[in-house]
């Protein structure tokens, strides 16, 4: 016996319509996300930064006297913010991101304070006589800018942050001998490996 079809076919809904509508949500949402980030962090310029920190370790550990290790180490932050500087403003301009932008104006203001602290008190240890308190205060307040100022960045930054801090808590504790070990593995150690993981996944 022949079966019965219907005339009219039942509407069929649109194919794929829910997926694009949830693509397009998605695309929304990460545009909003990249749109509030700070994606300038450089990578290999922190590569580089990390190479000269461990060249001023081995040579302030050569220095006899506080006074001439820590010229050497002020004179290495002078070029690392040198070096910071135009890596960020070169993968600005490669990712067609302002350098002025609202995101990197948010990881400036949440950056900088803590290093302007630290160079307040640096000159007051020094005078003090508690030179051997420096690295510990460099790091652990470096740490703080970038976890605060990675807030506005990728997530591998505040982690970076979180790793200066740590190492600045034991430098605290530390003689001067050790503390210079520990800059160098911070400011050097640090810088290399993450600069190599932000270069990897976020670009140069």
């Amino acid at each position: 016996m022949a079966s019965v079809r219907p005339i009219r076919q039942p509407a069929e809904e649109p194919v794929g319509l829910h997926s694009r509508a949830m693509d397009n949500l998605r695309f929304i949402r990460e545009t909003m996300e990249r749109a509030g980030e700070f994606t300038a962090v450089p990578g290999w310029g922190g590569c580089i930064i990390g190479l000269t920190a461990i060249v001023a370790a081995v040579l302030a550990a050569r220095e006899p006297g506080a006074e001439r290790w820590l010229i050497t180490w002020l004179m290495e932050g002078m070029v690392a913010i040198g070096i910071g500087s135009i890596a960020v403003k070169l993968k600005s301009e490669a990712s067609d991101q302002p350098v002025l932008s609202a995101p990197a104006r948010r990881f400036a203001l949440s950056f900088a304070p803590p290093l302007v602290v630290g160079a307040l008190l640096t000159v007051v240890l020094y005078r003090a006589g508690l030179v051997s308190a420096i690295p510990g205060t460099w790091l652990l307040l470096y740490g703080t800018g970038v976890v605060t100022g990675g807030a506005y960045s990728v997530r591998v930054v505040p982690i970076m942050g979180i790793c200066f801090m740590l190492v600045g808590a034991v430098a605290l504790f530390c003689p001067l001998v050790w503390g210079n070990l520990l800059l160098g593995a911070g400011f050097g150690g640090l810088h290399l490996l993450f600069g190599l993981v932000i270069a990897r996944k976020f670009g140069g």
